[in-house]
């Protein structure tokens, strides 16, 4: 089919290249004579919540986002639409679309982003998919947008948390982002030479936390680092952190979660440590700029989901496998099962 124009939109959380990913289905599409309008803050940009179009909407020339790509963030904003999950609100995006004379849509983001995809799909609109999240939770691609720069930025952390351990000799509670995937932290753990890595797909219990680095503190390591993904609270057996610290002299409310910060200091307590410091790494692996992998993966992305558009080709996502970019259809990649590698986390907390 002959496209009039060419849709982009960025969705979820933010993630490092896809601003080079737009940067590419700018270009690609100026190269195939194809106008390109970025859509803003996600899919609010086709409910059109702003009153002004261009707050909304805004034609993307290559003026405007030839110098994008190596930036953090994205220039298109971003937000979650939970809203678009009704078919009414899915049928209002398609009716902007219509107007605006957009024949295409490049959706870059997570498994939430894909689903609205899939749904303007389901109502004849064509839609291809871009993988832009740091936690690597989508299993159907080796990589997804933004993974390896939220790895990198952690592996430069805990190696300079690792400096400061060694010279205090105390151990270091660090935690990383991934949402309920474990891939950051566990990568970042065999990256750095930590000796304990704590991820959501693996049950565990304080107690057994406590075990391991007291053995650490037994063999004479002083300053062991504990990496631990920000979701594996809810893979941590019941721990009534409330009695603990009390009992210890540790104000605390019985209401409180477990965190970072109260998971050293339980750490320093059960293993009668002097110190043990807690390090939330956060929003500087989203906001840092992209790695060359993450930007080489986002400019062939780029220009294949303009090409598949062009060709006629939707309901798609792009990934890679075997090093090699690729695409399937949205609905088979979304049923593909996440794979944890147990066996490498398992030589991380034996060693």
């Amino acid at each position: 089919m002959s496209m009039r124009k060419i849709g982009v939109l960025t969705s979820g959380g933010d993630s490092p290249g896809m601003n080079a990913a737009v940067m590419s289905v700018a270009r690609s599409a100026a190269l195939y004579g194809i106008p390109l309008i970025g859509v803003k803050r996600g899919y609010n940009g086709l409910l059109r919540k702003s009153s002004n179009l261009k707050d909304d909407l805004q034609e993307l020339t290559m003026e405007l986002v030839l110098d994008i790509a190596d930036e953090p963030g994205t220039y298109l904003r971003t937000a979650r639409c939970l809203e678009f999950k009704e078919k009414k609100v899915q049928e209002k995006a398609l009716k902007t679309l219509k107007n605006m004379q957009i024949d295409g849509l490049v959706v870059i983001g997570g498994d939430g982003s894909f689903r609205g995809a899939q749904a303007l799909c389901n109502l004849g609109f064509p839609c291809i998919g871009i993988p832009g999240t740091i936690d690597n939770d989508l299993p159907y691609t080796e990589i997804s947008l933004g993974y390896d720069t939220a790895v990198n930025v952690c592996v430069e952390a805990i190696r300079k948390i690792r400096a400061c351990s060694r010279s205090h000799d105390r151990p270091a509670v660090v935690e990383v982002m991934g949402r309920h995937c474990g891939d950051i932290a566990l990568t970042a753990a065999v990256s750095t030479g930590s000796e304990i890595v704590v991820c959501p797909e693996v049950p565990w219990t304080v107690e057994g936390v406590a075990l391991q680095l007291r053995n650490q503190l037994d063999r004479g390591n002083t300053r062991a680092t504990i990496v631990v993904a920000e979701g594996c609270w809810e893979a941590m057996a019941p721990f009534d952190l409330y009695s603990f610290l009390t009992s210890h002299g540790k104000p605390c409310y019985p209401e409180e979660p477990m965190s970072a910060v109260r998971f050293a200091s339980v750490m320093k307590r059960m293993c009668g440590m002097v110190e043990a410091r807690a390090n939330v790494i956060g929003y500087v692996q989203r906001g840092a700029e992209p790695t060359a992998r993450d930007s080489a993966f986002a400019f062939e992305a780029g220009n294949l989901a303009v090409r598949l558009l062009r060709d006629g080709i939707s309901n798609q996502v792009i990934g890679m496998q075997k090093g090699q970019v690729m695409y399937m259809p949205i609905e088979k990649a979304l049923k593909v099962q996440k794979k944890f590698n147990k066996e490498l986390f398992d030589l991380v907390n034996s060693l």
